[in-house]
């Protein structure tokens, strides 16, 4: 079975037991596809990726909500009201 690695660097579920760090260093700052039998088991992601994805994510979220409200209703306000 074909499967997709949505990774540019993949190490062994062996060796990143053999050398964590180092399996994270590999990657160099991106995201490593730790591969179990040359299938993707599971994406050893590093922090600052990580608190990037989740940024991204939130920024998605509230693009949702601004376009589910984006046809109104709307209130009229004037700048020295508020």
């Amino acid at each position: 079975m074909t499967h997709a690695i949505h990774a540019d660097m993949t190490a062994s579920v062996t060796e990143l037991k053999k050398n964590p760090m180092g399996t994270v260093e590999a990657g160099a700052g991106r995201t490593v596809a730790i591969l179990n039998r040359n299938v993707p088991a599971f994406y050893c992601v590093p922090a600052d990726e990580y608190e990037a994805m989740l940024e991204r994510l939130e920024d998605a979220e509230l693009n949702a909500i601004a376009d589910a409200r984006a046809d109104g209703p709307f209130v009229p306000v004037s700048l020295s009201d508020l």
